[in-house]
């Protein structure tokens, strides 16, 4: 396993991290609680050192922190969810309508109390808008709270394919990390946010790098989800369909096996200078070993990755089909 900074908090994570919200059985329909758990002990053996998770995944928070008790070195994150409830974070709310500091407060000790953990190393809020900055009394409430010694750092999980709506918190100073989406497909995080970031010492916690397993190859146009899972919806309409097409255009193109495409989709996020760890969804033993296997300090190639960025295909994969 390879490790990198995370961003100026004098951290050090390891390239890949561990997405923990598969394991709570919240929208992922068909977790185990013993094979989350038998994957988070493996996870720890193969040098992962980052658990992310958050107060609106299930039960992932109590599993998480169940192993973590006898791991004190590996680092947890967790989220705040918006207390109105919206994700993603309209345009024209005021931060006292999603994250008022009692709010904070609440959900923080809320997730303490179900991990049964003292502190989280990382708290961020699950929704983010630039609108926010310098209003409100969410930043006196996360001073606070690194005062009181229950959180460490401070960061937020950006809006799913909106980058550029964090720029002016990451100038701010006064954010640790964001988290956010970037893979093959969805590139447009490299114009703005990752160099800034790289410019204010923030970290990058990147999540979907694998596009919900559309960059696997193993999803198809026949492909079915069981009911309430939300692959239904995040591949719905033609989406499907079009993720086959993309995938065997992609692999024709690489020249390799549809096997490999995971790799080379972790590869290419990991070859972004500003990325600081990827936060793989990994509910099985196999989706951790094959996943911490791509962290071996190899990079892609100049002509590998030329061919994976102009495969590009920018969508708002949440709107509804046709619109």
């Amino acid at each position: 396993m390879e490790y990198r900074q995370l961003g100026n908090t004098g951290l050090t994570v390891s390239e890949i991290g561990y997405g923990a919200w598969g394991i709570g059985a919240s929208a992922w329909i068909g977790a185990r609680e013993d094979e989350s758990v038998a994957a988070l002990h493996r996870a720890i053996e193969l040098g992962v050192n980052l658990i992310d998770t958050a107060r609106g995944y299930g039960e992932s928070e109590r599993i998480v922190g169940g192993v973590l008790r006898n791991h004190p070195d590996v680092l947890v994150a967790t989220k705040v969810p918006p207390k109105n409830g919206v994700w993603p974070a309209p345009d024209g709310l005021h931060p006292d309508e999603t994250f008022p500091g009692h709010h904070i407060r609440a959900s923080l000790e809320t997730s303490l109390a179900a991990s049964g953990l003292e502190a989280f190393d990382l708290l961020q809020f699950h929704v983010w808008s630039d609108e926010w900055v310098g209003r409100g009394d969410w930043l006196e409430t996360i001073t606070d709270l690194r005062q009181e010694g229950k959180i460490r750092f401070f960061g937020v999980s950006i809006n799913d394919y909106q980058p550029e709506n964090a720029l002016e918190l990451v100038r701010s100073g006064t954010v640790d990390t964001v988290q956010v989406i970037v893979n093959a497909w969805h590139q447009q995080p490299e114009e703005h946010l990752l160099p800034a970031c790289a410019e204010h010492g923030v970290g990058v916690i990147v999540r979907v790098a694998l596009d919900e397993g559309g960059l696997t190859g193993r999803i198809t146009a026949d492909s079915t989800f069981p009911e309430g899972d939300f692959r239904t919806r995040y591949f719905g309409g033609d989406r499907a369909a079009q993720v086959e097409q993309h995938v065997e255009a992609l692999v024709a193109d690489l020249g390799v096996s549809t096997d490999e495409l995971p790799d080379l989709a972790l590869r290419y996020v990991l070859d972004q200078p500003a990325v600081s760890t990827v936060i793989a969804g990994m509910r099985t033993v196999r989706n951790v070993e094959r996943n911490a296997a791509t962290s071996d300090g190899r990079r892609l190639t100049d002509t590998q990755r030329d061919v994976i960025t102009r495969h590009r295909w920018e969508r708002n994969f949440y709107r509804a089909p046709g619109a």
